[in-house]
């Protein structure tokens, strides 16, 4: 298909959370991956759309068997169409999370197995919007103007994607466990970067990987101007990346509209209610401001009380929110802060997907005026788009925040038809962005 000269090159992101969507807009989002779904991604006028697999939430034999099923279907998808007359050159993007977190290389390992022979897979994490940069092939994560290497993070101490190290190539030899050497790593610094790489691009082969710097978005939009150029000469690249890479790959126009007025999405001008699963610090510290805001009422859910006493709990939240819109008033249903200490990462995984199916069964149960809805954490968001509101495609709008992407619902949805919903992610914004992200979608009073 990368050789027929009418193919159009269609960027395919496996997202392995609803967070990667936050740097771009006007596509489409995917929560189910059977033929006739994929399809219409393919198809659809955007130059890319995204596959939400959710694999950050499973084991990793389950991302495993998912990602071979997307990839199986989607090989079945472009065949289809060729057969059609309708030829795609697909760009695999593998997106994950910028702070190193997720099933790497298990998702890569089994594209290239499905999808391949690739020439190269590039590990390019940062993310610009998030604070997130790559530099002399250490990655940083910003705090308060301070660049702090990943590894000295909480974010390394992950419970089920922990790692030792903020240099990538060391970082890609732990993670395979030695299969690839940190010497046997690419690496293509902020020199190279910048330069001319050409040459260098049309020159590897067998898959090698390769790591990428990058401290602003002007990088990107360079090199991958350059890797486009390659691709069209016929290699064929596997990008395993945080959200800022698919900006420069897409090339799109400013979204249609601005953030400070994404209230003319609101249903009806009705208040609307906030979701919040995550319980990384820093949403806790978002919490903890929005709490803060006039016409705002939290309802914590007390995890422990999940697996005995579902039902009264379930009641209890659903009441309390009912009574919260009655008023015109936004309800922050929230997770309760402390995080449960379990014996394995097959235990914790379990009660996590508890606890996300308790909040599904919140979210099916808002009211049916509500105005719009913000999905804290991208898991919860993950499970918010395909679970509790049952999406089978929903279409990004554009950014609210930085890094924090408008979906709607479809017109015809069966209980919240055309309402926005923001996904946002755990780990993004400053102290003040939920509240911001609120007052930007409250109703006019």
């Amino acid at each position: 298909m990368s050789e027929n000269s009418a193919a159009e090159t269609k960027i395919i992101v496996l997202d392995d959370d609803p967070t990667g969507s936050q740097t771009v807009h006007s596509c489409l989002l995917l929560t189910r991956w059977d033929v006739a779904t994929l399809k219409q991604g393919l198809q659809d006028a955007a130059p890319l759309f995204f596959v939400l697999t959710n694999t950050r939430g499973m084991s990793a034999t389950q991302a495993a068997e998912l990602t071979k099923k997307v990839c199986i279907n989607l090989r079945t998808a472009l065949d289809e169409l060729a057969a059609e007359g309708i030829h795609i050159n697909p760009l695999l993007v593998s997106r994950s999370d910028s702070t190193l977190r997720g099933h790497y290389p298990v998702e890569t390992d089994v594209i290239a197995e499905q999808l391949g022979p690739f020439d190269a897979h590039f590990m390019v994490p940062a993310f610009f919007e998030g604070g997130r940069k790559t530099i002399d092939s250490i990655h940083y994560l910003m705090v308060d103007g301070k660049a702090v290497p990943v590894h000295e993070t909480e974010f390394a101490r992950d419970s089920v994607f922990g790692y030792s190290y903020s240099y990538l190539p060391d970082y890609v030899e732990e993670k395979t466990a030695g299969r690839i050497k940190a010497a046997e790593v690419e690496r293509f610094t902020l020199q190279d970067v910048r330069g001319d790489s050409l040459p260098r691009l049309l020159a590897l082969k067998d898959n090698v990987c390769c790591a990428v710097d990058a401290e602003t978005q002007a990088d990107l939009d360079h090199f991958c101007s350059q890797l486009m150029q390659a691709a069209a000469q016929g290699k064929r690249f596997l990008f395993r990346s945080a959200a800022s890479l698919l900006t420069a790959l897409a090339q799109l126009p400013p979204q249609p509209v601005a953030a400070d007025r994404m209230r003319e999405y609101v249903r009806n001008n009705m208040a609307g209610a906030v979701i919040i699963g995550s319980h990384v610090t820093k949403t806790t510290q978002q919490l903890n401001r929005l709490l803060q805001q006039p016409g705002v009422t939290g309802i914590e859910i007390d995890v422990g009380k999940i697996l005995h006493q579902r039902a009264q709990l379930l009641e209890d939240i659903i009441t309390a929110a009912e009574d919260c819109h009655a008023k015109n008033m936004t309800p922050v249903i929230y997770t309760s802060r402390l995080e449960l200490q379990f014996d394995d990462q097959q235990a914790r995984l379990a009660f996590g997907e508890q606890v996300s199916a308790f909040l599904m069964d919140v979210v099916r149960n808002l009211p049916i005026t509500t105005g719009f809805l913000i999905s804290k954490g991208g898991i919860t968001s993950n499970d918010v788009l395909s679970d509790g509101l049952a999406l089978r495609t929903s279409r990004v709008v554009g950014q609210i925040l930085a890094g924090c992407s408008v979906v709607r619902c479809p017109d015809d949805h069966p209980r919240y038809p055309n309402m926005p919903v923001v996904i946002f992610p755990g780990n993004v914004g400053d102290e003040n962005a939920l509240a911001t992200a609120l007052l930007r979608l409250k109703p006019n009073t």
